[in-house]
């Protein structure tokens, strides 16, 4: 059985899906890129400055599932430029302890609205229950 999540703290879905699904014991956030919430606008900025936008949008959706960044046990991060990696990966180390999520980043061609940055999760909620 699936149930959507949704939060006005976090971007509006801009598409036929939504903010995240719960699944069972799992949570799929779907990608966020860097808008903000409250203006609807790309956060104009350095990759760094971006994804901070946009894992402070992944924590939102999480907060509203019940959740928190410290379930997360999976990320796919989708770089516009993969010479940003550094500074992406170096705001992104901030956001988790250890043992950091699983994780994929790629180049894309593309991201929505020209974003540099796009993260998505799969977080426990069973990790969520149990304060691990």
């Amino acid at each position: 059985m699936r149930q959507a999540v949704t939060t006005a703290s976090a971007p509006k879905a801009i598409g036929p899906y939504s903010q995240a699904v719960k699944a069972g014991n799992l949570l799929f956030v779907s990608g966020q890129i860097p808008i903000d919430p409250v203006t609807g606008e790309l956060l104009q900025g350095d990759v760094a400055v971006q994804t901070h936008r946009v894992m402070q949008n992944l924590s939102e959706i999480l907060k509203a599932a019940g959740s928190s960044l410290d379930a997360v046990v999976r990320t796919t991060v989708y770089l516009a430029d993969m010479n940003e990696f550094a500074a992406m990966n170096e705001v992104y180390g901030t956001y988790f302890s250890a043992p950091a999520p699983a994780r994929a980043t790629v180049q894309v061609a593309r991201l929505p609205r020209d974003a540099k940055v796009e993260i998505d999760a799969i977080a426990s909620l069973e990790m969520s229950n149990a304060k691990c």
